[in-house]
């Protein structure tokens, strides 16, 4: 029999092992949140369906393990939530709850699918550069940089970090190969890497007034 499991439709994707903050609103899922933490504090989190909110039979996942949650005096809440196994939903199933409930198929890259170790250290290079741009962009203090050795796990942290459509993202969580997932981030990064530069550039000038020195803190008109 599949695992039942818990699902809350959003339009961000978790990866394994990433955190991911969440504000929990809704009275629906209030109440699952509220059962999650009574049972095993898992569920899973799936993008919307086609059409609809429900998520389609197929549709790929994350399994979230609340690891913070914070209860607000009006019955919202804050959670961080770290990345488990990823799933597949085979089918919804009827429950008395008020969300959704699916039957879920948890999946690994296949074996024997590890990339060769040059490409792994080549992504750890270009992860870096990316990083060390979105650092600048974001005017960020630096910081010691820790980064996974192996490349399944590197493969998930570059995912997560990226900036780019929700649509690539989860195209990065079905892949099943270590390899495959590698070899488009050594292809996707470095666009971004590229786009992150002209971003940086526009920052720094509208920092410098356009013109090469400081802004002179003057404001015109009101």
């Amino acid at each position: 029999m599949l695992p039942r499991m818990p699902i809350f439709p959003l339009s961000v994707v978790l990866f394994p092992g990433a955190t991911l903050p969440l504000h929990i609103f809704e009275p629906r899922y209030r109440r699952m949140l509220a059962d999650c933490l009574a049972g095993d504090r898992r569920f899973g989190i799936t993008p919307a369906g086609s059409g609809q909110e429900a998520p389609d039979p197929g549709a790929v996942g994350c399994l979230a393990e609340v690891r913070v949650n914070q209860e607000l005096p009006d019955g919202r809440s804050n959670i961080v939530v770290m990345g488990g196994m990823r799933f597949v939903i085979r089918r919804l199933l009827p429950d008395a709850a008020p969300y959704y409930v699916a039957a879920v198929e948890t999946f690994d890259d296949e074996a024997g699918s590890d990339p060769p170790d040059d490409r792994v250290v080549r992504l750890r290079e270009v992860f870096l550069q990316y990083q060390e741009l979105q650092r600048h962009l974001n005017d960020l203090e630096p910081g010691e940089v820790e980064l996974p050795a192996d490349g399944l796990s590197l493969s998930f942290h570059a995912a997560a970090a990226a900036d780019c459509d929700a649509a690539i993202k989860l195209r990065l969580l079905a892949e099943r190969s270590t390899a495959q997932r590698v070899e488009a981030l050594l292809l996707l990064l470095p666009v971004l890497t590229s786009a992150t530069e002209r971003a940086l550039d526009v920052h720094r000038r509208a920092h410098t007034n356009g013109k090469g020195g400081a802004q002179s803190g003057l404001a015109t008109g009101s």
